[in-house]
């Protein structure tokens, strides 16, 4: 009997191990797959509404691209969107971390395997979902569309491959590449904001869209596909279009171009394997110097802050708000959008000045369920409040944390849109509303927060509500707006009756300052003793996550 050297008889060899690796790991990845729908029967039907909205999208899509074939803008429509779809697999990974589970190769650090086999697996594997499936939808329905010939139809069989293996490929070297990040703090800081890339995602889309629709056709995006259809590996569709032109050399070139990008991805996939497996994760090397720098920066801050208990609170709520992921994204998301909606709807014309107050309003309802990001930990907070003026200060420092965001901010934006508009007459009576409105919902939020307080569970980017709370949320949301806008009414009513008798409009200014002081002090007011009274209450309700 022959013995493969260094194995004895019965065990197998590392060609043995090699070949087998890729339908093991297939298997695994079907397995992760239905294990994880018997978790729970919400996880069941999420996955099943999605997979059947996805199945229904791309059945679609396919159509849809097989209905341009023969268009005149084929080309263009199925570059960009081969284009996109590669974007969309490259930060996949950044945004959504947690989504598949094969997605962190640091768990196979452990198993004795080559790092070549393992990426031929891992493709395989990759190539198992509901996302592989759209693209594949994606990337035949391109190539057909722009498919003529018999040179153009044995290149598109060809440049499907290269779509597909690429947008997978892509992932995967960028989830390896940074998967000590995407394991850490910060990770879940990028998978929380990637509903803000969305946000802005989409806005930038519909103003693209209405300035397409504004010019008059698809023919001005041919400048951009001229450029992307030699950026791999849109490449690869753009091979097919060229050997239906008769442009061979052109095709061949760009197909090369696309089957050189996905080696040097696998090769770099390949190197990043290595590199995880054998280099030590220096996350906790020198630990020293970063808590030194820490401490030197709280210091910072605490200098900046007035002493006492109004420091404390306030230091306390702004590392929240920096260290916090769901803070953090939210409120990102809100100084994002505040910015982006009223700015873009003066750009495309159909907004006023008066859009500068959708930023206050955004910012203003991060005042509302003020304990929530506290949770348990709200015990320390209530074992220092045993009046109403300790409850007084505590609301009073938290609201002071928030002004030192919301004033500034406010400023930005009403100067930024009236720069836009060009009605700087306007400005006062702007601010004075904006103002007023934050006062307002500042009040409200403080009033929320105390009567309908919930709690924010720590798990999952998209939870924001424990289970058995969401009445309790809606009623905070709800009761807030309707209280702030019944708030604003008086000097909403005055501005109007200021316009419509033809009065000068400065003195808004000033009295929107002081009414928004006024209502918030108001709040403060109101709140401090509910709050004081209310301790118990809110330490149970903001526990449950």
């Amino acid at each position: 009997m022959s013995v493969v050297a260094g194995h004895t008889p019965g065990t197998a060899t590392p060609a043995s191990v090699s070949t087998g690796l890729t339908p093991l790991f297939v298997r695994l990845k079907l397995s992760l797959l239905k294990n994880g729908l018997r978790q729970s029967s919400g996880r069941k039907a999420a996955f099943i509404t999605s997979a059947v909205l996805v199945l229904l999208f791309s059945a679609l899509l396919l159509v849809g691209l097989l209905a341009l074939r023969g268009t005149d803008y084929a080309s263009t429509v199925t570059l960009l969107l081969a284009l996109v779809v590669a974007v969309a697999w490259t930060f996949m990974p950044l945004f959504f971390p947690s989504g598949d589970e094969t997605m962190d190769p640091s768990r196979l650090v452990m198993l004795p395997l080559r790092p070549r086999p393992l990426v031929r697996a891992l493709l395989a594997a990759s190539l198992v979902g509901i996302g592989p499936l759209f693209t594949v939808c994606l990337a035949v329905g391109s190539v057909i569309a722009v498919a003529h010939g018999f040179a153009a139809a044995l290149t598109a069989v060809v440049a499907a491959v290269l779509l597909v293996l690429t947008c997978v490929a892509l992932a995967r070297t960028v989830a390896t590449a940074n998967v000590r990040l995407l394991t850490s703090r910060r990770g879940r800081d990028l998978a929380v904001l990637s509903g803000l890339i969305i946000a802005v995602g989409i806005q930038f889309v519909n103003f693209g869209w209405q300035r397409l629709a504004a010019t008059g056709g698809m023919s001005v995006l041919d400048p951009v596909a001229d450029v992307v259809q030699w950026v791999p590996p849109a490449s690869a569709v753009g091979a097919v279009h060229s050997m239906s032109e008769g442009a061979y050399g052109r095709g061949a070139v760009q197909l090369l171009l696309a089957l050189v990008v996905l080696a040097a991805l696998l090769w770099s996939w390949e190197r990043g394997l290595v590199k995880l497996m054998t280099a030590p994760d220096g996350s906790t090397l020198q630990a020293s110097s970063g808590a030194s720098r820490k401490e030197s920066k709280a210091g910072l801050l605490a200098r900046l802050l007035p002493d006492g208990r109004s420091a404390a609170t306030a230091q306390r709520v702004l590392r929240y708000i920096w260290r916090d992921p769901k803070t953090k994204g939210a409120w990102i998301t809100s100084l994002a959008i505040g910015l982006i909606v009223p700015v873009f709807n003066v750009i495309q014309g159909t907004g006023s000045v008066y859009w500068a107050c959708f930023a206050a309003g955004m910012l203003g309802m991060q005042t509302f369920n003020q304990f929530g990001t506290d949770t348990s930990a709200f015990w320390m907070v209530a074992t220092t409040i045993s009046t109403v003026r300790d409850a007084y200060e505590e609301l009073r420092s938290r609201l002071l944390a928030m002004l030192a965001i919301t004033v500034p901010y406010t400023f930005l934006v009403t100067g930024v849109t009236t720069a836009v508009v060009g009605d700087w007459a306007a400005l006062p009576e702007v601010l004075g509303l904006a103002f007023a409105l934050l006062g307002a919902l500042l009040a409200a939020g403080l009033v929320a927060s105390v009567l309908y307080p919930y709690s924010i569970p720590q798990e999952g980017a998209y939870k924001n509500v424990a289970p058995g709370q969401g009445s309790l949320a809606w009623m905070s949301l709800m009761v807030g707006l309707v209280a702030s806008t019944v708030v604003c009414g008086p000097l909403i009513a005055l501005t109007v009756w200021v316009h419509v008798a033809g009065l000068a409009t400065w003195f808004l200014l000033p009295l929107g300052i002081a009414y928004g002081v006024l209502v918030t002090w108001l709040g403060l007011k109101l709140s401090a003793p509910r709050l004081a009274a209310r301790l118990p209450e809110i330490l149970a309700a903001v526990s449950k996550g």
